[in-house]
């Protein structure tokens, strides 16, 4: 079955994070861009395609916003040091649709690598780094030093 194996994770990405209709109807239109991820490790920006069921409309397709690739989506809920490879991580169907495009799995793929390396000089887990405010905020710094875009500029009216 296409699109389907996802980790359960310590957080799912949802329709109101990406979606446009559902985050202006959640959050409003308050001059936010993107729903702010505290634990962000990357960016993405690609519209909502499904490919459903093998019956009726065989693509789907709407608007989405620009996304951060939160580290929550990263981190298995239930087994240590297991971390997805680029379009299985903690996301619904309906969001895999814009995680799943190759410039956004590059950059799940960029922050997992910075996550595993990151781990290992530290001599932590990767969930310890994601619980860990003070940790998330220096693994954080250390993924932009390497040249990896966590934010998206902020809106300007």
């Amino acid at each position: 079955i296409r699109e389907s194996r996802r980790m359960k994770t310590i957080f799912t990405v949802k329709e109101e994070h990406v979606g446009k209709e559902q985050f202006e109807k959640t959050h409003g239109k308050n001059g936010m861009n993107h729903y702010p991820f505290e634990d962000s490790v990357g960016i993405g920006y690609y519209h909502i395609d499904l490919h459903p069921s093998s019956t009726g409309d065989n693509y789907i397709d709407f608007d989405s916003i620009p996304f951060q690739i939160p580290l929550g989506a990263l981190i298995s809920a239930d087994k240590e040091n297991l971390l997805p490879a680029c379009k299985n991580i903690g996301t619904t169907h309906i969001t895999n649709g814009c995680f799943r495009l190759h410039p956004v799995e590059w950059s799940i793929g960029e922050a997992v690598g910075c996550l595993l390396s990151y781990c290992l000089s530290k001599k932590t887990s990767p969930r310890k780094v994601a619980l860990n405010k003070e940790t998330r905020t220096q693994f954080q710094s250390f993924i932009q030093q390497q040249g990896l875009e966590i934010e998206w500029p902020t809106k300007k009216d």
